[in-house]
């Protein structure tokens, strides 16, 4: 279960060893058993007495912004492992497998947005060819990509930037085409957002973006050394190209929330600016959401799980990977 304390005036305490929610309606007791992540929003508060008793469980503490977006975290110093793990997936990132690796992600995340595009095949003629031709654009971007080739990925980056942009493209394009008009919107745009989808979707990543870094965290991986994406000051940039695997579950979500018309104008404000931003109980609606889906058991890779399991799960095969990085390459160099 995730603790999220996002109502502005909430603290979290502790009493004995128990976890204390006091809000404006009075007080709630929560054990710490059961809790795996508690997250604080802006206007919130945690006292040291109850990240303590976090830590003592080794129960994270996640501080997100108004957009989702982790902004620092409290953890256990029983996470992680040998350092072996990060000196080798130092030099993973200036290898030739980590040019496969990093091409797989991104073919697997367009996979993925072909799949979420199949779910949405509509009935009428025309609409049925929009999603056939999208399709198709999408498998010829992914060729395009399983076709660069270079031992070093800095060499082929522009290449797989392009292509994965162009996908993007075709694929928000078709999903926008199948939303109710009050939620139509015009391609990705990011901070700030300029409709309530890309506000949504923002949001969404943002959590996404904190389990993703908290699952490599656990299993030892260093979240700051990318291998796609560029390397940016105080930036978890590992997380950036883990979380393509996972994008699409968000997407789902939010496209499920449009197509039900759940997001009312209560759930979200618009600034003289034009930039949308979730509000109290649009947050509440959208992490809800996620996290029942998250919840939800699905079948990868022969192994029944729930999707976040399968986020630690992934991180773990990662964590594995990097460990047995030089003696799996020092036996193919004999």
């Amino acid at each position: 279960m995730e603790l999220i304390i996002n109502t502005f005036g909430t603290s979290l305490t502790r009493d004995n060893e128990n976890f204390v929610v006091v809000h404006k309606d009075g007080k709630q007791i929560v054990p710490p058993s059961g809790i795996s992540s508690i997250t604080i929003s802006r206007g919130a508060q945690i006292t040291s007495d109850a990240a303590l008793l976090a830590i003592e469980n080794e129960i994270e503490v996640l501080f997100v912004d108004n957009t989702g977006n982790p902004v620092g975290r409290i953890w256990s110093s029983k996470y992680g492992s040998v350092s072996t793990i990060r000196k080798n997936q130092i030099e993973f990132t200036f290898s030739s497998a980590a040019v496969d690796w990093i091409k797989e992600i991104i073919c697997r995340k367009i996979e993925n947005q072909q799949a979420l595009l199949l779910s949405l095949m509509p009935e009428d003629n025309s609409r049925m060819a929009m999603v056939k031709e999208a399709i198709n654009k999408l498998e010829d971007y992914r060729n395009k990509i399983n076709q660069l080739k270079s031992d070093i990925i800095s060499d082929i980056a522009p290449g797989l930037r392009g292509w994965e942009g162009a996908s993007s493209k075709v694929y928000f394009r078709t999903v926008a085409a199948f939303l109710p008009e009050k939620y139509c919107f015009d391609g990705r745009t990011k901070h700030p957002a300029t409709d309530i989808i890309n506000c949504l979707l923002n949001y969404g990543y943002g959590v996404l973006y904190g389990k993703v870094e908290s699952a490599l965290i656990k299993a030892g991986i260093d979240p700051y050394v990318g291998i796609f994406h560029r390397d940016d000051y105080n930036r978890p940039v590992l997380v950036y190209d883990v979380i393509e695997l996972f994008r699409v579950w968000v997407d789902y979500v939010v496209i499920s929330l449009a197509r039900q018309d759940i997001i009312t104008e209560e759930c979200y404000s618009v600034r003289d600016d034009n930039s949308y931003w979730l509000e109290a109980l649009g947050k509440r609606i959208l992490i809800q959401s996620l996290n029942d889906y998250f919840d939800e058991i699905i079948m990868i890779d022969n192994l029944e799980r729930s999707r976040i399991t399968h986020i630690n799960l992934y991180a773990q095969s990662l964590a594995k990977m990097f460990l047995n990085f030089n003696t799996a390459r020092n036996a193919s160099d004999r």
